[in-house]
């Protein structure tokens, strides 16, 4: 694969690759992590190595060939607004792709709802806030910044800070995941 490419993977890139890169359930839920043999470059700002993929080609997520022989480089995503910086390094790129691919597991143990930001002093009351940094959304700007937010067996991520953000919730149980509900009511969707 680096022979085709032309250039060597960065360390943080193979080292996630052989730690979760054949976890289906963890990196190919919603927006893919790319086989390591489907890895390409995008022509975009002098070259991005894209490593995944929204699940109805919306979005990318890759790293910019400026920045390649970097052990960690910074991960950008492309959307309708362009290339836009996502996170500052690809280990970070990785947490943050886990989380999303198992919140939205395909399992009855995930919701979301739209919810008034009054409502939203709980979530941070209630949760603690997990130690990924703020992030762009790429659908929209006004789903900007992610966050994410856990307690033991709820996962909840809260898109944007718009007076009606969506709220995305996973319970390990179905009693997480109705007392995420109980303590965010509100027209949840599932």
């Amino acid at each position: 694969m680096e022979a085709d490419l032309g250039f060597e993977l960065p360390p943080a890139l193979s080292e996630g690759y052989a730690l979760v890169g054949r976890r289906d359930d963890l990196t190919r839920q919603q927006d893919p992590l790319v086989r390591p043999s489907g890895l390409y470059v995008d022509d975009a700002l002098g070259g991005v190595l894209v490593f995944r993929r929204e699940n109805q080609d919306c979005a990318c997520w890759g790293i910019p060939l400026s920045q390649i022989e970097q052990d960690d480089p910074p991960v950008v995503v492309e959307s309708h607004q362009g290339w836009v910086p996502f996170l500052d390094r690809m280990s970070l790129a990785w947490v943050e792709l886990v989380l999303s691919e198992s919140l939205f597991a395909a399992d009855n143990l995930y919701d979301a709802c739209e919810l008034p930001d009054a409502l939203m002093p709980g979530l941070r009351a209630r949760y603690v806030r997990v130690g990924l940094p703020d992030h762009p959304m790429w659908a929209s700007e006004d789903d900007s910044p992610v966050r994410w937010y856990a307690a033991p067996g709820r996962l909840v991520r809260r898109d944007g800070f718009q007076d009606q953000s969506w709220i995305h919730a996973r319970g390990r149980t179905i009693s997480d995941l109705e007392a995420i509900r109980e303590e965010h009511p509100g027209p949840w969707v599932g």
